[in-house]
């Protein structure tokens, strides 16, 4: 069975038009991400899928049932974790995850909320109250009430914004736990590093599909090869770097600038590059070929997409 579908779904907020005929399949037991910057229409697809928001028009089912009209019948099925933390900051870790329990309808819950802390890692601060915990705790926390009711699909809203790196890492952990034990995931995120982790990802951009594929599938379809360039004294200069023969485009990355060569330019582009910067004063420390990454996808993608309009 298919656990979430959308079907030419759309939606607007006046005259912004935040999903424009969205449709994708996520499999059961499947890591599905939904990738895109702020305004994408991320957060209105994974709003619309658990029945949070109306769709004006399209279809969406999740585990075979329509999430607004059969809201009810979705309820025990779906976890949704949302972009803010959203617990009770003056209940005690132990006490959030029995409120979450009992208005599931969890009777038995005390086992299952001990695994859960045991697997966060919060055992050791069952009694502290939530609103006395870290970002990457309170997460964690989170985690563990959406989990207590053991449900089929767990949708993430950008669960690691904000979040320090080794927290980030953690979360990243269960989530792949949880994934083992055949949870279905749908994860909106703004990272494309954590994008290249799922199974599949949907590329979003203004609320249009740009791509939906593997990440592997997607690097590998990368149009022309693609280098990384790294000079003295921090980013080289991208304008320069675009007026180097055979160059396509020139994006920075950090304090180094990813360089695609034009289609079917076969030649070397090192002694170009060389030369351009020289021009500009520039040290060139290393001109190397790369594998592209999701955000080399992303960007090139966009750009076409902007060209053909």
């Amino acid at each position: 069975m298919t656990a979430l579908q959308f079907s030419e779904v759309t939606k607007s907020y006046g005259e912004v038009k935040a999903l424009a005929g969205v449709s994708f399949t996520v499999g059961r037991g499947e890591m599905f991400g939904v990738i895109g910057p702020d305004g994408a229409g991320k957060t209105t697809a994974i709003r619309i899928a658990c029945g949070l928001l109306r769709r004006d028009s399209g279809e969406v089912r999740i585990m075979g049932h329509d999430p607004v009209t059969e809201h009810r019948r979705i309820t025990g099925a779906v976890g949704y974790l949302s972009q803010r933390f959203s617990l009770y900051g003056d209940l005690t870790i132990d006490e959030n995850v029995a409120f979450f329990a009992e208005i599931h309808g969890v009777n038995r819950y005390r086992e299952r909320r001990d695994q859960l802390l045991e697997m966060t890692q919060l055992t050791a601060f069952r009694k502290r109250r939530a609103d006395r915990l870290s970002g990457g705790m309170k997460q964690k926390l989170a985690l563990a009430c959406t989990l207590v009711h053991e449900p089929e699909v767990l949708i993430l809203d950008e669960p690691t914004t904000g979040v320090d790196p080794v927290a980030r890492r953690e979360f990243w952990k269960l989530l792949s736990e949880f994934l083992g034990r055949g949870l279905t995931i749908v994860m909106a995120t703004p990272y494309l590093d954590e994008a290249e982790r799922c199974g599949r990802v949907l590329l979003l951009h203004d609320g249009r599909v740009l791509a939906i594929d593997n990440p592997a599938a997607l690097q590998a379809a990368f149009p022309g090869r693609l280098f990384e360039v790294v000079t003295a004294g921090g980013r080289p200069p991208l304008g320069a770097l675009l007026a180097a023969p055979g160059v396509h485009d020139a994006q920075g990355f950090g304090s180094r600038a990813h360089v695609t060569a034009a289609p079917g330019y076969d030649a070397d582009l090192e002694p170009g590059i060389r030369v351009a910067l020289a021009g500009r004063g520039v040290e060139v420390l290393s001109v190397r070929q790369i594998t592209p990454t999701l955000e080399d996808v992303f960007i090139g993608m966009l750009g076409a997409s902007e060209a053909a309009k």
